[in-house]
């Protein structure tokens, strides 16, 4: 899930330039009189916009069309009262709602105190607390199972420091998965909040100063109340991220039977245990459908912070004092402890020739690394990721810069909808999107086909395009279009000649965004994979799952550095951007 989820409000509305002098009829023309009669004049931007809808409405309304119909059919009624549905409901919505309590809060600690305090070396610790936010929560499972499972590390440490036979501490069942899930989801809460946190005003800050108010009594009576809806907004959307995440609930609930949704899906698909699955899987993905509606409504209910428009003076930081190094320290360890060991744990484990061998420079081997790309696996793995991430990012980036153009560029009745169209998948869980795809493959002839798990990919992963290119095309002026139509372009043309050109940048930067995430993505493609059509991240999970530890965590430890180089690529490139067009302006 991206950090701005559905709530992004719909772009400024821009109106197409008057027509030249001397071309086209005059409204008060009979032949204006006219086409007035015959209706309004179909031009490029009406069959862009049918173009969109009708792609639109084959990626999204008729999956979540088709699961609602399968899923609130009466005879489901009795899957919903199952015993192990309504244990792995209850799972589900505790540990997610327990995970995103504890992302929220200390999310918004880091943001208080990364953003506003003036501690030092804030850069570097900013960036070493969003690595989890860069890694699949699977293979953050996978770290983690390497330093806190019975032969983990940290365990074989303290056996051997407390002369204990049995493991001192276990990461398996409920409590490691609120533990793991909250881990992985705190650095959007923290994004969300430190945005929050920019947009107040320096000048209401600086009032309260003025009034006497100290730095502390300010922060607390000024600047969080403001930011309230932002701490909300990010327990919501990790509550929904944490809600549809399957990675951490297989690896650490299942070896002690703790079950979710997502798990007891994955279960009824590949066990067998069910003779006919589809209309169970169909009624729990219904179950989660509304519980992420409710989730975005609540959050689109929420006051936005664009009434904050950040100005006057700048905020000043809070003073840490004789604290100041103190906080430094234990936020390096945490850091340290939180982000770092954790990969090097799976580094361990990536380069020694089998579990519990001694970590000493002679059993250090790149074995387990060659092995593991060189399997036919993992290469039939690595190609199948690689295409349909490409073919995901192309889709998207045309897709989402055609969305996104509408939005901000046209004033139409229709663009409400089409932004929530657009946005919604992206705040429902994968295993819908996942169960809605299976229901209507056959139909569509792709089932047991790499086409499915394409288009459940273009669904989940679109909105990460549109947010990419809305700011640019909102800030590109009214004049230009004006200028273009003047010289006697078209709506369509005018639109492609200025703002789409402009916006291509953006467009390829959240497209590249897809493919990074598309390549590493597991909750989708377990539910969907067939012979012939696993992906990477099924491909780490079923070497796990076989006890194949060192070449499942050969293969992540692969996925993690190319994944955290080219995000994080990506991010800089991103804000360079955006720097280049502030100065740009400020000129």
């Amino acid at each position: 899930m991206s950090l701005n989820s559905v709530a992004l409000p719909v772009g400024r509305v821009i109106t197409a330039g008057p027509s030249p002098a001397g071309q086209g009829p005059s409204r008060h023309s009979p032949s204006g009189q006219g086409r007035a009669r015959r209706g309004p004049r179909r031009d490029g931007l009406h069959w862009l916009r049918l173009a969109v809808w009708a792609v639109l409405a084959l990626l999204v309304l008729l999956p979540l069309g088709v699961i609602v119909f399968r899923g609130a059919q009466p005879s489901n009624a009795g899957v919903l009262a199952d015993p192990d549905v309504l244990a792995a409901a209850w799972n589900s919505v505790s540990s997610a709602a327990g995970s995103a309590a504890l992302a929220t809060a200390f999310g918004a600690l880091l943001a208080v105190v990364l953003d506003r305090t003036d501690l030092p070396g804030r850069t570097v610790l900013r960036w070493i607390f969003l690595l989890p936010f860069l890694i699949p929560p699977f293979i953050g499972a996978m770290s983690w199972m390497a330093l806190l499972a019975p032969a983990g590390t940290v365990n074989k440490a303290l056996m051997a420091l407390t002369g204990s036979a049995d493991p001192v501490l276990d990461i398996y069942g409920g409590g490691g998965v609120v533990f793991l899930l909250a881990v992985h989801s705190y650095p959007l809460a923290y994004l969300v909040i430190s945005a929050a946190l920019r947009r107040v005003p320096g000048s209401l800050e600086e009032a309260a100063r003025i009034s006497g108010a100290g730095g502390l009594r300010t922060f607390c009576q000024v600047t969080l109340p403001l930011v309230r809806p932002a701490v909300v907004a990010a327990f919501v959307l990790t509550l929904v991220a944490n809600l549809s995440d399957f990675g951490i609930p297989a690896l650490i609930g299942l070896p002690e039977r703790y079950t979710t949704l997502t798990t007891l899906v994955y279960r009824y698909l590949a066990s067998g245990t069910v003779t006919n699955p589809l209309p169970a899987v169909a009624a729990i993905g219904v179950v989660l459908l509304v519980l992420g509606l409710a989730a975005v409504l609540l959050q689109r209910r929420l006051p936005g912070g664009s009434e904050l428009g950040g100005s006057g003076a700048a905020a000043l930081p809070l003073q840490l004092g004789s604290a100041r190094w103190v906080v430094t320290a234990l936020l390096w360890c945490t850091a340290a402890v939180v982000c770092v060991l954790p990969l090097l744990a799976l580094t361990e484990q990536a380069l020694l020739p089998a579990p519990g061998v001694p970590l000493t420079w002679e059993n250090l081997t790149l074995a387990n690394i060659a092995r593991a790309v060189t399997s036919g696996g993992a290469l039939t793995g690595i190609a199948n990721s690689v295409l349909l991430a490409l073919g995901a990012a192309v889709v998207c980036g045309v897709l989402g810069l055609g969305v996104g153009a509408l939005l901000t560029r046209t004033k139409h009745r229709s663009n409400a909808a089409l932004d929530v169209t657009a946005m919604l998948p992206q705040a429902l869980p994968g295993l819908v999107l996942a169960v809605a795809w299976l229901l209507i493959a056959p139909a569509l002839g792709i089932f047991n086909t790499p086409w499915v798990i394409l288009g459940a990919y273009v669904m989940a992963f679109l909105a990460l395009v549109v947010q990419s290119v809305r700011a640019p095309l909102e800030s590109v002026p009214v004049s230009l279009d004006e200028a273009t139509r003047i010289s006697g372009a078209g709506p369509l043309r005018a639109l492609g000649d200025v703002a789409l050109r402009l916006s291509v940048p953006a467009a390829v930067s959240g497209a590249v965004v897809v493919a990074l995430t598309a390549v590493r993505e597991l909750t989708i493609s377990i539910l969907l994979v067939a012979p012939g059509s696993q992906t990477l991240g099924v491909v780490i999970f079923n070497l796990q799952q076989a006890g194949d530890y060192n070449s499942a965590s050969a293969l992540a430890l692969l996925v993690t550095i190319v994944g955290v180089a080219g995000l994080s690529a990506t991010a800089a490139l991103g804000a360079r951007r955006t720097a280049r067009t502030r100065f740009r302006k400020g000129k």
